[in-house]
């Protein structure tokens, strides 16, 4: 099994450890992994504006970089998601439908494919679990509270392998955090409100940390704590599950 590590540019530009943390996780769980180094920006911030169709290059340089992996995965939920629905390619339709089909985002591929039972890590700290709108409602890491179904969340199967992980409650435990890409430009104090009232979730359930399978998500909780001089820190669940 050969994998692939696709990495967000803004996982890149602005949280590398997460990055890395993905990588060693990776291997230490018996992965193969291999970057591309000629990977950039997957284009979705130009899908979300409306711009789908001027994703080509992104889309063919994608192909590019991931053709030969059996696997490719991604610490970003958003990122993963927009691949797996959106990828396209005009001179390479049946390929761009395989690799769509290859594309896992990280906590999805440790648990659906790897299978993996038990980890070797700690982090003894109370964490808040932030559920993404991607990851919940597109990838379906986890159960909708909406729906009368049985509960499950990929997320929480992971973090409770954690020794001395303390799993903190939460009043609304799947709403959105209001980033939402670019809505947060174009709907700047809609999304800032959501923003800190899923902040004041976790502060009111004495979170030290709040994690999440998408960073952008926590970029934008992290902007609401910093400037509210917050002690909570952010921290990708791939620190966390790579932690000793």
């Amino acid at each position: 099994m050969t994998v692939g590590l696709f990495i967000p540019c803004y996982v890149n530009m602005f949280y590398p450890e997460a990055a890395i943390a993905t990588l060693s996780l990776l291997e230490k769980l018996g992965v193969k992994v291999a970057y591309p180094l000629q990977q950039t920006c997957c284009g979705q911030p130009l899908a979300n504006s409306g711009f789908e169709k001027l994703t080509a290059g992104c889309d063919e340089l994608f192909i590019k970089n991931f053709s030969s992996f059996d696997y490719i995965v991604c610490p970003s939920g958003s990122c993963a998601l927009h691949i797996k629905d959106h990828l396209h390619s005009e001179k390479n339709k049946t390929l761009a439908s395989e690799i769509k089909t290859k594309v896992f985002e990280l906590v999805e591929f440790i648990t659906d494919v790897l299978k993996v039972e038990k980890l070797y890590a700690r982090f003894p700290h109370k964490v808040g679990l932030h559920q993404s709108c991607h990851g919940l409602r597109g990838l379906y890491l986890a159960q909708m509270s909406e729906l009368q179904a049985p509960q499950f969340s990929k997320p929480e199967y992971l973090l409770n392998m954690v020794e001395g992980l303390e799993l903190i409650p939460l009043e609304r435990k799947d709403e959105c955090c209001g980033f939402g890409g670019t809505f947060c430009v174009t709907e700047e104090a809609v999304s800032v409100k959501m923003g800190k009232d899923r902040v004041a979730d976790h502060i009111k359930n004495d979170a030290e940390y709040i994690t999440s399978a998408d960073l952008s998500c926590l970029m934008h909780m992290e902007g609401i704590l910093k400037r509210n001089k917050s002690d909570v820190r952010v921290i990708h669940i791939a620190e966390i599950l790579n932690a000793q």
